[in-house]
């Protein structure tokens, strides 16, 4: 078509209109929709049927859209495995398998019995029929990911259950189409489950190592970024290799790269920026782009057959999570948000027709014939717009009863961290540290601050103090966070810092370790000693020897009395947010009442928390801790001020201790805060006041062991 005299023809060819056109339909589709309350998912979908050759003929199908479109399908499993809370997963593991086999069986079964009695096809084409009603792909998911509720427990199990329902129709596609090639032995199906779960094993036991070593390695976001993305494709090309589907080494990849990239992270950030605003959007236009209203309702058995594979396929799923629901007695909101997120079609089920229509009969016949075909691009539009429907609403129910039961308590005591910046070696681990342990439902909650001497203040420092902070904002800004930057000048460093707290009510300090700079010089230096005479909140002193999103394990030595302090609750907070987010074990040492009440707090107020247990039963004794601190674990020492309730005369040698035992070990020095919140009700019943007694217990211990070995 000449229009006006100008080359352009439809559909349009130019890579440089074909992008664009796709950009505006990703910019002004969710500005359209939202004034109407529909999901933008649903205005891909449409506006891919709008833009394809079988509505305004203005793009064609090519092989763009099968690439990104792929990209697109793999991105949306690949998150789903990054974004699962793992805790979360294994404490649910026996809810995923359950509701992994109930979406392949009822289905299955309901699907077959309907196609050969309704539809009156063979036993063949109906089984292969029923295997496109149990699969299903995360279409909605993006839905979830906007709302937050990505660690939901009913989340996590219908992702999990994606990954054991698709697997099981893939290995049925498998099988009926090695029928037709000649493929099939009696050993084909257990060779193929076998091919599967040894492949699922490699990809679980060397793909967290290959990351863990190259995170260590690498700090440049870009190489990060193309990492992962080679760790996906890579997945889900030797997935492709024996004959399943990419989705389930996508899938995968996210699932066992999820302990290397927190949730909260600056490359957390990049990748679902790239996913939502172009992968899949991508990947819903081209679906949209399949379907043919002509056909569906032309002449023809298609829109006959599109009805009993949509009424069968959402009847089907419905009864599956109804009965994990009626079984494990869950919520109704949770069971509609399971069935929003398992009720689309589209991978498989694509895969599934290509592969049965391409399969020619002795009579001539396709084993899948055209109405099926037709009619599967009709089921994939009505469940694609009913999963978004259902999981839009479920995913706003729950956010707002979430945000009702957070006001319905009492609100969480305001924080407001300061990081301190100065050496340009440790500020990414100071500002990755901050992330962890930040409350993200508190905005605005972090503070970064260059400190400047007034007396020999020169341009030069002047400028090295903005360049720290502006790469300190850079780092949290990458994740999706605000900071405030102070710059101020001050006498000295430690009360720059000492007041800036005071000044903007700080609750938490995190500083780095402090480097010697002569043999008279302290291990924590004059910096850190002053801060902590000065200031009577929580201070953290870290050191970390590799990045903080390899960390496998965290190692936390508790004195005794330590919940007798103030901030007792505060950096159990802490050390329970770094292992949630990190998906590593916490594990605490500390005497028997102090571990009584740690157990009691954390499983009220931390259930999701990995956490182990250990005796230990004087602080003379931390040199065991040798024999449990690897080179990737986080070894944390809760120590005190002088004169505080849980001081002892022990921690006078923690410096030594820490250079000869503990020099090559990522650590935190955490002193804690000793003010509170004056709101808070101590639930802890005990002396708060300086501790004098300590050197008479010691004392007294002495003569008991000695009289013990008389």
């Amino acid at each position: 078509m000449d229009w006006f005299h100008l080359p352009i023809e439809l559909p349009i060819t130019d890579p440089t209109w074909i992008f664009l056109l796709v950009l505006l339909i990703i910019l002004f589709a969710p500005i359209l929709l939202n004034k109407l309350r529909i999901p933008h998912i649903i205005g891909m979908i449409l506006a891919g049927v709008l833009i394809g050759e079988h509505g305004l003929n203005l793009l064609s199908r090519d092989s763009s859209f099968e690439l990104f479109g792929k990209v697109g399908l793999y991105y949306i499993m690949f998150l789903a495995g990054l974004e699962m809370d793992m805790g979360d997963f294994k404490k649910n593991r026996v809810k995923v398998g359950v509701l992994g086999v109930l979406t392949f069986i009822i289905p299955m079964g309901l699907g077959l019995l309907t196609n050969m009695m309704t539809l009156g096809y063979g036993f063949l084409t109906a089984l292969l029929l029923a295997s496109m009603y149990a699969s299903h792909t995360l279409v909605s998911y993006p839905i979830v990911i906007r709302y937050g509720l990505t660690r939901q427990r009913s989340v996590s199990i219908a992702v999990g259950s994606t990954a054991v329902t698709d697997t099981l129709t893939l290995l049925v596609l498998a099988m009926v189409s090695g029928m037709f090639k000649g493929d099939v032995s009696d050993m084909f199906l257990l060779w193929m489950v076998i091919k599967v779960l040894v492949l699922g094993g490699l990809i679980i036991f060397f793909f967290p190592r290959i990351g863990r070593w190259f995170f260590r390695r690498y700090d440049d976001n870009v190489m990060q970024f193309i990492f992962v993305l080679a760790m996906v494709f890579l997945g889900a090309g030797l997935m492709e290799l024996i004959g399943m589907e990419g989705i389930l080494g996508a899938f995968l990849a996210g699932l066992v790269l999820n302990r290397l990239i927190p949730h909260v992270s600056p490359l957390m950030n990049h990748l679902e920026f790239v996913g939502n605003a172009l992968f899949i959007p991508y990947f819903l236009i081209g679906v949209g782009m399949l379907i043919d209203m002509d056909v569906i309702f032309g002449p023809g058995d298609a829109l006959k057959v599109a009805g009993v594979m949509i009424a069968v396929s959402l009847l089907s799923k419905w009864l599956a999570v109804w009965v994990l629901q009626k079984a494990y007695r869950m919520k109704a909101l949770e069971r509609k948000l399971m069935y929003g997120l398992s009720s689309a079609r589209a991978a498989a089920t694509l895969a599934a027709v290509l592969v049965g229509n391409s399969i020619v009969l002795p009579d001539g016949s396709r084993l899948l014939n055209e109405d099926v075909l037709n009619g599967t691009i009709l089921l994939i539009l009505v469940t694609c717009i009913v999963s978004s429907l259902v999981t839009e609403q479920a995913s706003r129910k729950m956010a707002m009863l979430g945000i009702q039961i957070e006001t319905d308590k009492k609100p969480s005591r305001k924080e407001r961290i300061l990081i301190p910046v100065a050496n340009p070696d440790n500020i990414e681990d100071l500002m990755s540290l901050a992330l962890l342990i930040r409350d993200p439902k508190q905005p605005d909650n972090l503070l970064a601050l260059s400190v400047l001497n007034d007396i020999d203040a020169s341009a030069n420092t002047l400028l090295q103090g903005k360049r720290h902070l502006r790469t300190a904002a850079k780092i949290v800004a990458s994740a999706g966070v605000t900071l405030k930057e102070i710059s101020r000048f001050d006498i000295n460093i430690p009360s720059g810092i000492i007041h800036t707290a005071k000044e903007n009510d700080v609750t938490n300090v995190i500083i780095g370790l402090h480097r010697k700079n002569n043999m008279v010089d302290s291990f924590f230096g004059l910096l850190a000693e002053n801060l902590l005479r000065g200031l009577r909140r929580e201070v953290m002193i870290a050191n970390f020897i590799i990045p903080i999103n390899t960390i496998r394990r965290i190692v936390v030595a508790v004195p005794a009395k330590a919940e007798y302090e103030a901030g007792f609750g505060t950096w159990v907070e802490h050390c329970c947010r770094i292992g949630s987010t990190l998906g590593c074990r916490v594990q605490f040492f500390a005497n028997a009442e102090t571990t009584a009440i740690l157990q009691r707090l954390i499983s009220k107020r931390y259930p999701q928390t990995l956490v182990d247990y250990s005796l230990l039963e004087n602080w003379d004794d931390l040199l065991l801790l040798t024999g449990q601190v690897n080179f990737d674990h986080l070894l944390v020492l809760v120590t005190a001020r002088h004169g505080s309730i849980s001081y002892d005369a022990s921690f006078e040698k923690l410096p030594s201790q820490i250079v000869r035992f503990f020099s090559n070990n990522s650590l935190i020095v955490v002193y804690p805060d000793q003010l509170g919140d004056p709101e808070e009700i101590h639930t802890f019943s005990g002396p708060v006041l300086v501790n004098k007694s300590v050197r008479y217990e010691k004392v007294g211990r002495w003569f008991y062991r000695w009289f013990k070995k008389k």
